[in-house]
């Protein structure tokens, strides 16, 4: 907004958690193990060695939820250095990032190179399409818009899911598949999976280093098909987010389709509705919701919530509550990056805006065709 010479240097995302047994585990999986709990499929101790292993170091969490797709983005968008988006938190590298950003601002301010002579439009389509390579957070439809906006540049929810449409998906990252954010990092971050992207992205577009992405590309070295795989070998033509438009959400509504089970890309069953997430989440563990069924959370949408909060421990329950594969859920509001399974968020309009989801009562069949 401002177009002052600007970096950025996040954080960085933590280490991977472990248990006891060896299994890999992150802050989804500490969410989902209290939905365990109340199903009576994992005890106290159980709940207690996640809650202790689930974290284990500083950082943004460990799987491609909101924090780190930002992250990621912000370096493909040129606004941070090579190797921001993946960096681990606890790792000198991330010190070093932080002393070269510094370093550099300087620089840029010598040669007044401000954020819009690097965000054009061309970019801010590169970035979507790398968020949607690497199994992006959802909210990544709020954010980019919202950038563009900023930068007087355009970027819909349709324009999102048309780049969604052509865009390969190469990396499963947490919640979508087993691999950590070091998984990505350690396989040459996100300029790796942009020097795979080549020929579908401009990388001739300079960045906050003074150089372009390609000539910051060449530089990396790693190489693992196994996490970040090859255009083609891609796990999907499709990027990792799906645009669904039907009666229940004529302005449309999205969903993160990497992370659905084969089964319930195709649903049909009858609407369960609550007002509110906080109800929604005593049914679940009350043992209420029934196989079968597609829950609507309403008034969560940025107006009626207000302010659209995300939504993971109803998304989390019901994964934990062994639903994950059988229980759809529909809603105006939003969700965390760390959510899994058929959760379909920011329909629009919404529930305060007198969208059709206002007046969906219990028992209604709700359909839905993510690839239809």
């Amino acid at each position: 907004r401002l177009n002052i010479p600007t970096i950025f240097c996040s954080g960085g995302p933590m280490l991977a958690g472990r248990l006891g047994d060896g299994r890999r585990t992150c802050l989804s999986h500490m969410f989902e193990a209290v939905g365990a709990y109340h199903a009576g499929t994992l005890d106290e101790a159980g709940v207690r060695e996640y809650e202790e292993n689930a974290c284990p170091s500083c950082g943004s969490c460990s799987g491609m939820y909101t924090a780190n797709s930002m992250n990621c983005l912000t370096e493909a968008i040129g606004m941070a250095l090579p190797g921001n988006g993946t960096i681990p938190a606890p790792l000198s590298a991330r010190r070093r990032l932080a002393k070269q950003a510094g370093m550099q601002i300087m620089e840029l301010i010598r040669r007044d190179i401000r954020p819009r002579d690097i965000v054009t439009q061309e970019m801010l389509e590169l970035a979507v399409r790398v968020g949607l390579s690497v199994g992006g957070s959802t909210n990544m439809t709020l954010h980019m818009p919202a950038i563009a906006h900023e930068a007087k540049l355009h970027m819909s929810l349709e324009e999102i899911g048309r780049l969604s449409a052509e865009t390969p998906y190469l990396a499963k990252i947490k919640p979508s598949g087993s691999h950590t954010m070091l998984d990505l990092d350690q396989a040459g971050g996100v300029g790796a999976v942009m020097r795979e992207l080549d020929g579908l992205i401009n990388l001739d577009q300079m960045t906050v280093n003074g150089k372009t992405h390609r000539q910051n590309v060449e530089r990396v070295v790693e190489h693992n098909p196994e996490v970040i795989r090859p255009v083609s070998d891609a796990y999907s033509d499709h990027g990792s987010i799906t645009v669904l438009k039907g009666n229940l959400a004529p302005d449309g509504a999205v969903i993160k389709q990497s992370a659905v089970a084969a089964a319930m890309r195709r649903h049909s069953g009858p609407a369960r509705c609550f007002e509110c997430e906080e109800d929604a989440v005593k049914a679940i563990y009350g043992g209420v919701v029934q196989h079968g069924e597609v829950l609507v959370i309403r008034n969560e949408g940025p107006q009626g919530g207000p302010g659209m909060r995300e939504m993971l421990t109803a998304t989390a329950a019901l994964v934990g509550m062994g639903f994950s594969e059988s229980v759809a859920l529909v809603t105006d509001g939003r969700f965390s990056g760390a959510t899994r399974g058929p959760c379909i968020g920011h329909v629009s309009p919404e529930t305060s805006r007198r969208g059709p989801i206002a007046i969906v009562q219990d028992g209604d069949r709700i359909d839905i065709d993510i690839d239809a």
